[in-house]
């Protein structure tokens, strides 16, 4: 059995927009699709468009401007938000409504305040409204990680028998644990009716920080598509982030035996235009694009990385797009790190300026957390003042 191609459905623009204090603009959203396009994203949700008029016109334009990916848009199972979403999508190359509706108890008695068979009511006879006005019909059965199994697998059916050929199980609160999560996707896969043909995926959140395992988790065990944000932006504590989940299909290809369309090279600037345009800054211990995730402070690591980078560095920062300097001069780093350091910034020094070099760099480390480049080139320039000044004194003396 060869490797499975797993979809990759970025929801930046829809739940990544759900993060506290974002608001992407329409212009906003077109970049960062385009973004996404050439990133390799499969799917892209583009918004909700019943939500508001500016997201219903940023999911138009998308629609209509995109090309080479399916464009998404999110609907509650009510008759007017389908139609708004058909009047965003009708222009799409490739179209799909994304129809929801809570199934946990909690929702249904708290939220909807609606029994269980009403919320099966309203998923199918929105599936059956929705039908022949997209190109796909994708369900999703909120909060389906803290559903009874056999009533979500009754929905799932049903909305299959009515036309949805995408089925959603989404962990919204970030509840699950992996193991619980895998044996939940198992179970739906194999109840499902028509499942050659239906394709599974999961959307996870971060609450107890598990989103990225929860859904490696459950694409190891029969998922066909991940639901993911560029740097997990999202609600609260925010969704499983593409970069890390691409970048550990990639790492461990022995383990997973998975495909996706991604351009890796291209992730680093996908998060770096989801950032400025989020206003959100990457933690520097950002797994994958932080910008500490490939620097080397101790001296010990840099001396390891300086002969071999796959001592300490499992992935190449160049495949994601960096190419920057990653040794990271302070108090811990050691003498092979600065040699080569001076040696990169095109210094040649004789061994007793290298030791009075190093010495100074150590003494002005004690006191910093980071030694930059214009303080090393002081550093050094001091030095290299100073030889010259006694050879010079010997000279004439």
């Amino acid at each position: 059995m060869g490797d499975r191609k797993v979809i990759v459905f970025d929801t930046t623009l829809r739940d990544g927009e759900q993060t506290p204090g974002v608001n992407f603009d329409k212009d906003s959203k077109y970049r960062i699709a385009k973004q996404l396009v050439s990133l390799g994203v499969d799917v892209i949700e583009a918004g909700f468009p019943a939500a508001s008029n500016g997201n219903f016109e940023a999911v138009k334009h998308i629609a209509e401007n995109i090309d080479d990916v399916v464009v998404a848009g999110l609907s509650r199972c009510v008759k007017s938000d389908i139609d708004k979403t058909y009047e965003a999508l009708k222009n799409a190359k490739k179209s799909r409504i994304h129809l929801f509706i809570a199934t946990s108890d909690i929702h249904l008695k708290y939220k909807l305040k609606i029994s269980r068979d009403e919320a099966l009511k309203m998923a199918v006879d929105s599936v059956k409204y929705a039908s022949g006005k997209f190109d796909e019909i994708q369900f999703s059965a909120e909060d389906a990680s803290r559903t009874d199994w056999d009533f979500l697998v009754k929905i799932f059916n049903e909305v299959v028998d009515a036309g949805a050929k995408i089925i959603n199980i989404p962990d919204t609160v970030g509840y699950a644990v992996p193991k619980e999560f895998e044996k939940l996707v198992e179970y739906v896969k194999k109840h499902i009716h028509d499942k050659d043909n239906v394709t599974i995926s999961v959307h996870c959140h971060n609450d107890l920080g598990m989103a990225v395992v929860n859904s490696l988790s459950a694409l190891e065990n029969g998922a066909d598509q991940v639901e993911v944000t560029v740097c997990g932006i999202g609600e609260r504590a925010g969704n499983a982030s593409l970069e890390e989940v691409i970048m550990a299909i990639n790492t461990r290809k022995d383990y997973f035996n998975l495909l996706h369309s991604i351009n890796t090279r291209e992730i680093f600037s996908t998060c770096k235009l989801v950032s400025e345009l989020s206003g959100i800054d990457l933690q520097p211990n950002k797994a994958i694009v932080g910008s500490n995730a490939f620097r080397h402070t101790a001296g010990i690591h840099q001396h390891g990385v300086i002969n071999n980078k796959a001592t300490y560095e499992i992935m190449r920062p160049e495949d994601i797009g960096i190419t920057t300097d990653h040794i990271s001069m302070g108090k811990l780093s050691g003498r092979n790190a600065f040699e080569l350091k001076l040696k990169n910034m095109g210094y040649e020094l004789s061994r007793d300026e290298m030791n009075l070099a190093f010495k100074k760099f150590k003494d002005v480390a004690d006191n910093k957390k980071i030694v930059n480049d214009n303080e090393i080139k002081a550093i050094v320039d001091d030095v290299i003042s100073n030889s010259k000044s006694i050879k010079e004194g010997e000279l004439w003396g």
